[in-house]
């Protein structure tokens, strides 16, 4: 594989999309596919999606196509599949517990292995997973834990500079707020108004 990280943006975030769609094409008895195949099941151009490929040393075979299970392996991967993260979640109101009931990462990227709130109410577990008070973060947080989901709505700036001194290095933002990191640390803000709102433009081009 080539180096991920020469990926333009861009591309990497096409690469879910299409590990999504190779997944349910394998369901479906698929094998082998052809660019201009796959095109009309991701929308995505076969010019694009080919060059996409090329990154990860997946050019395909000329009238045979990709072969479907090889690309699911590689983007696995690429993507962490496999490789087990740890993730912490912070908050555990309604949208926590939420994604608590969802969590599954556990066959995906890794597992949510616990949750840490202030409400004393909260604590305890949820979905098998344990719930600690925000008091007991730099003792509870996993060795080797890099991935967090913040949902809180106070102390946000705070509570994130707890978790990059404890060595997280992604984080997965709900607030919607603004938060400054370390340049070594990834962030990606989750906004769902700006979204919507994103969305009614595009809605209003239709007219």
């Amino acid at each position: 594989m080539k180096n991920k990280m020469n990926v333009p943006k861009a591309t990497m975030q096409r690469y879910p999309v299409y590990l999504k769609a190779l997944r349910k094409l394998q369901s479906m008895g698929v094998d082998r596919i052809l660019s201009r195949e796959l095109s009309l099941f991701v929308d995505i151009e076969s010019t694009t999606i080919r060059r996409d490929f090329s990154f990860v040393g997946s050019m395909g075979k000329q009238g045979y196509g990709y072969d479907v299970e090889d690309l699911i392996a590689t983007f696995d991967e690429l993507l962490g599949v496999g490789f087990d993260e740890k993730i912490v979640l912070i908050g555990a109101g309604n949208l926590g517990r939420a994604i608590l009931n969802y969590n599954r990462w556990n066959h995906v990227v890794g597992e949510i292995v616990c949750a840490f709130d202030i409400d004393l109410k909260k604590l305890g577990q949820a979905s098998d997973i344990p719930i600690y008070h925000m008091s007991e973060l730099e003792d509870k947080i996993p060795e080797g834990c890099r991935i967090a989901i913040v949902t809180v709505s106070k102390n946000i700036q705070e509570t994130v500079d707890r978790l990059v001194d404890l060595g997280i290095v992604g984080i997965v933002d709900f607030s919607s707020e603004h938060i400054q990191v370390p340049n070594n640390v990834a962030i990606k803000s989750v906004d769902v108004v700006s979204t919507i709102q994103e969305l009614i433009f595009q809605a209003n081009n239709f007219r």
